[in-house]
């Protein structure tokens, strides 16, 4: 009976005593509820609550696995084990000095500082001394700005006179236009473990946008542990460091967390710690979230979540042994809510008096946490502080000294053989493939195993793309992209794709993935083409975009010989990871020095489905693109497409893609290519005129509009308009395509024609250029008019409208109807 009472109190704190646990250092929010579940008097409650309702609290008993809420019970009524205190102390002491001195030097400059829950850097010292204990061998770690400088210094090991130089702002000349805000930047670093273990890691560069970091981790995370294999999971450590409000509150952060099990995603459980300061940048708790916790978003999933008193750091290092141990246990994510407050205003330039008063008031008079820990140890650190001082006002002398940026990250030697930089000739590679290689691909894509029952829509898909392999049948976009694929990885390339609904196509056109009509397992032809081939992988992602494309950019980072894909559903979805693209793709390079390959897969053309199924927007990226800092290209043929595919994968210039794929010329007799067009070199930026010799008008276009020109051209017989295609819009295609009009001396008109509004598509970007190469032509466009919406809902609108753009094009009086521009 007595062990059935013990049972029954101990269940009641188990499930309600975070409650009334004691968890903000100041005693303003989160103070104690009161609990009727928790009314229970004698020996058994207060043991109860001595362990559920001190400066720990554990929300754990939402988990539905009872192995795992035992095991987190059983540590939590434990005796803890007495940390290093001596160590504790010493590393608050030089994570408040630290800001101390950064104060003192540079006031009212922006750092964003830890004062208040300096606690983070103890509690990161045993993560990652646990986790080395249990097997890891580096880390990967992304955190928005708060506390990055001191989590550079006190656990990467970084230089303090590094930090301070970018206060000082040395050598300016060298990223004029380009670089990046000192609480942005990425760092490397090594962290020797108590047991003398060499813990690898890095930080990874991150935007202002609080959590997009987080997907951006978990990729690189995972091409880690790729590289390393089976055991790859237990060598890397995701961790991910957020703030209260951040995490409540980013719509990217609950995508990233809904990945955490799913298949192709995963990394084997990550570490996340939200540096709770109890505000937001002046918005107190309840403005920024809806419940009492800001964590209370992860219990969607099943994983603990523990809250810890910042001010208490013998419980703070306690539950990072804790969350270390729970990881390598279960395989499973934990959050640690780090509860303290911050003693400076949002950016140490805001003067926070002015929205919380009575908080400031509190934090004026309250000692940093290395002055109360001292206390409670009996320890004099007068002479360390005064050491510290000294050491770190040396180190800001010699800042005031440097003339040349420090270099806070190393690349991986995996990145040595790739470059960067504006576009040279000599990177270009040979794409083109023999008649056989491409029959010794299409035997393996074709075949199935012996006993496989394949639905019948795909097994005469199956023999159309042998006829296609043979040279029988012309070649379509899916086996043009099924060859690419799986002749990179008999060339031992990885491959990696992903997106909604991406193993079998939004479009029905890929099928990588073959379905038993009677069991439904599946079976990847793509991974049986060689004994020795790379691997192939393809996911259907979650129903997400900024998370899932933020997933593969970082995948991308860490595996730049892989070909990394992301596909978007419809090109215009790609606008919910616009995030992504303005803030890593596009100008990662430019920002952090940072390369990559991911290729962005984007679904477009006008073929009146509405306005969310039509643009993919064009013009955006268009208008980020500078510097020769990614590629921007729509493939108007299979062929093309095929060469496009090889060649990102092949040349070691190494920059995102943006390919604007078609959806109803994926299989469209106009846009299939012979097995010959496979077999030529090259990919090419502009496709000429072929047909027509001595043009005297030049239609200029890219994508789906020229094919239907091209079609209409023929119906009219007319022998006088000529088309060209430009493939690659950026880098902008200048000699080809000039060469291209050129061979028609007697064309006195170029005209762009494009299916998108004026304000829309590529004309934006394209008529200057045309005109410079022009010269002494006329240069006029064709296009629908400015629109404050992509396209038509109406299906017979758009056939109306695109009816008239042609007749526009190639009918006459065009100088008239259409205006010089």
């Amino acid at each position: 009976m007595n062990h059935k009472h013990r049972e029954e109190v101990f269940d009641a704190f188990r499930r309600w005593g975070h409650l009334q646990a004691q968890l903000d250092p100041l005693g303003q929010y989160l103070t104690p509820e009161p609990v009727p579940d928790l009314d229970y008097e004698g020996e058994d409650a207060e043991e109860a609550r001595r362990c559920y309702c001190g400066t720990i609290a554990a929300e754990f008993m939402h988990i539905p696995y009872r192995e795992r809420r035992q095991w987190i019970a059983e540590r939590m009524e434990s005796e803890a084990a007495k940390p290093d205190q001596k160590r504790i102390l010493d590393l608050l002491l030089k994570a408040d000095i630290f800001e101390q001195v950064i104060q003192s030097r540079y006031l009212g400059t922006k750092r964003f500082s830890l004062e208040g829950v300096t606690a983070l850097i103890p509690f990161l010292d045993e993560l990652l001394n646990r986790s080395a204990e249990l097997g890891a061998e580096k880390a990967v770690m992304g955190m928005s700005h708060r506390g990055r400088l001191s989590v550079m210094v006190n656990t990467f090991g970084k230089s303090p006179a590094d930090i301070f130089s970018k206060f000082e702002d040395v050598d300016p000349r060298s990223i004029l236009g380009g670089g990046d805000v000192k609480y942005h930047v990425g760092a490397t670093g090594v962290f020797r473990a108590r047991d003398g273990k060499a813990l690898a890691l890095h930080l990874v560069s991150n935007p202002s946008h609080l959590e997009a970091v987080d997907p951006v981790v978990m990729g690189r995370a995972r091409a880690k542990q790729a590289r390393y294999g089976a055991e790859g999971v237990d060598r890397v450590l995701p961790i991910a460091i957020h703030g209260d409000a951040a995490f409540a509150g980013q719509g990217i952060w609950a995508e990233t967390l809904n990945l955490s099990n799913v298949q192709g995603f995963s990394v084997g459980g990550s570490i996340h710690i939200i540096v709770n300061n109890l505000l937001g940048f002046t918005a107190e708790p309840e403005e920024s979230n809806s419940s009492r916790y800001s964590s209370d978003i992860a219990k969607r999933l099943p994983i603990p979540i523990f809250h810890v008193n910042a001010e208490d750091p013998d419980a703070v290092v306690r539950v990072a042994a804790l969350a270390a141990e729970y990881r390598y246990t279960f395989k499973s994510d934990v959050v640690i809510d780090l509860i303290g407050y911050r003693r400076h205003g949002h950016s140490e330039v805001d003067d926070p008096t002015i929205t919380q008063p009575l908080r400031y008031a509190k934090i004026k008079d309250h000692p940093p946490l290395y002055e109360i820990y001292a206390r409670k140890l009996g320890a004099d650190v007068s002479a360390r502080v005064k050491e510290l001082q000294t050491e770190f006002a040396e180190a800001q002398r010699t800042a005031t000294k440097m003339k040349k940026m420090p270099v806070l990250a190393v690349l991986p030697d995996y990145w040595s053989q790739f470059k960067g930089g504006k576009y040279q000739p000599e990177y270009e590679v040979e794409t083109g493939l023999s008649a056989q290689e491409i029959g010794e691909i299409t035997e393996a894509l074709t075949k199935t195993p012996d006993g496989f029952h394949v639905h019948p829509k795909i097994q005469k898909l199956l023999e159309q793309r042998r006829k296609m392999g043979e040279g029988k049948l012309p070649f379509d976009y899916g086996m043009a992209e099924a060859v690419a694929i799986g002749s990179l990885l008999k060339a031992g390339v990885p491959v990696r794709l992903s997106g909604q609904d991406s193993q079998r196509g939004t479009f029905n056109q890929r099928h990588s993935v073959l379905i038993d009509v009677e069991n439904e397992q599946s079976y990847l032809p793509l991974n049986h083409l060689t004994e020795n081939q790379a691997k192939f992988e393809v996911y259907n992602s979650v129903l997400s975009e900024a998370a899932v494309l933020g997933y593969e950019y970082g995948y991308s980072r860490d595996y730049p010989e892989a070909l990394v894909m992301w596909e978007a559903q419809f090109g215009d979805f790609a606008n919910g990871a616009q995030i992504i693209i303005d803030q890593f793709i596009s100008s990662g390079e430019d920002k952090w020095g940072l390369l990559a390959g991911v290729v962005v897969l984007l679904p477009h053309g006008y073929e009146g489905q509405g306005p969310e199924h039509s643009s993919a927007r064009m013009e955006r990226y268009l208008q980020l693109a500078a510097h020769d800092n990614m590629q921007i290209c729509q493939p108007s043929t299979a062929a093309q497409y095929f060469h496009l595919l090889r060649r990102q994968a092949l040349r070691k210039w190494r920059k995102p893609l943006i390919v604007f794929t078609p959806k109803s010329m994926l299989r469209h007799p106009d846009a299939v290519s012979p097995i010959e067009d496979l077999t030529r070199p090259h990919f090419q930026n502009v496709l000429p005129e072929t047909k027509i010799t001595d043009a005297k008008r030049l239609l200029i276009c890219t994508g789906k509009i020229g094919h239907e020109l091209r079609v209409e051209r023929e119906k009219r017989k007319d022998s006088t308009t000529g088309i060209i295609f430009v493939e690659q819009l950026y880098p902008w295609p200048e000699a080809e395509l000039e060469t291209a009009i050129k061979a028609h001396p007697d064309a006195h008109e170029v005209i762009w024609v494009q299916e998108e509004p004026e304000n829309m598509g590529a004309l934006s970007f394209v008529m200057p250029r045309l005109k410079r190469l022009a010269r002494d032509r006329q240069v006029l466009s064709i296009k629908r008019s400015a629109a404050a919406s992509p396209a038509t809902g109406s299906a017979k609108a758009h056939e109306m409208e695109q009816k008239t753009l042609i007749e526009l094009a190639l009918g006459p009086g065009l100088r008239e109807k259409a205006g010089q521009r």
